[in-house]
């Protein structure tokens, strides 16, 4: 952009690059319960396959917890959790996603090593209704997809507590980044995103996640990514280690290091 405004219009300037909240980050086991505990009362993609045996353990999709110690735990097998969140416009396709989503799926009949899936969806806007008409089509038997509308103190928690984040925003400028995928870094949070113009001054492909061009190659990068999962060693948590260990400034000390100067300066 600030090229762009060099170039034809003849403006110099200083990029700020948008920096996430300090609410934004990775949410504790404990929470991650919580908060699944909480969306299972309403969504049954949370909630437990199973009854535990145990009437002292409460149990979610992913994790369980011992009323007595408090201990949380993750399950064993559990699925894992991919999130995205749109405005469902059409700068937005998500027939990319329910494509690869579908390639996953076969994968997984055809016996690789891979997970099942919580897809959860979040936003609002105009297309929610056809997408999910679509979603309903599907019949996924190894992906669940669900697309909430969460309350504001429940999304950050969410990123906070998924396995990987996926965007297909596409700025019609050329010239935009996607806010969300931000917020997703800033849970550390390792990010698939389709590509544009400027992505790659955000999304580092093979650093902090990856870029994609269509369905197959997303689809491929969820089967490299949830193999053998969860895999300490694994692509996916070599990201997050990566996230946590980069500085990523928050919005208030970005605002200080570059806004403020030239306010005081002038």
């Amino acid at each position: 952009m600030r090229e762009d405004l060099a170039e034809n219009w003849g403006i110099k300037a200083v990029t700020v690059y948008d920096k996430p909240a300090s609410f934004f980050k990775e949410t504790p086991l404990d929470l991650q319960h919580q908060l699944f505990m909480k969306l299972s009362r309403t969504y049954s993609a949370f909630r437990a396959c199973s009854e535990p045996s145990d009437s002292g353990m409460e149990r979610s999709a992913f994790t369980e917890r011992d009323a007595q110690s408090g201990t949380v735990t993750c399950l064993p097998g559990r699925p894992a959790l991919l999130v995205s969140s749109t405005s469902w416009t059409e700068d937005e396709d998500f027939s990319i996603l329910l494509a690869a989503l579908e390639k996953f799926e076969q994968l997984i009949d055809d016996g690789e090593s891979l997970p099942p899936l919580v897809c959860v969806i979040t936003g609002k806007g105009p297309l929610k209704e056809y997408y999910s008409r679509l979603i309903c089509q599907k019949h996924f038997q190894h992906i669940q997809v669900c697309t909430p509308w969460l309350e504001a103190e429940d999304y950050p928690l969410l990123l906070g507590s998924a396995d990987l984040g996926v965007c297909l925003h596409r700025s019609s400028s050329g010239l935009d980044l996607p806010m969300k995928v931000v917020d997703m870094f800033g849970c550390c949070l390792p990010v698939c995103a389709v590509n544009f113009q400027c992505l790659h001054e955000l999304v580092k492909h093979e650093e902090n996640g990856l870029v994609f061009e269509d369905s197959e190659e997303l689809a491929a990068q969820l089967q490299m990514l949830f193999s053998k999962f969860p895999d300490p060693a694994g692509k996916l948590n070599q990201f997050c280690k990566n996230l946590r260990e980069s500085e990523q400034l928050r919005w208030d000390e970005s605002w200080k290091r570059t806004v403020l100067p030239l306010i005081t300066d002038t």
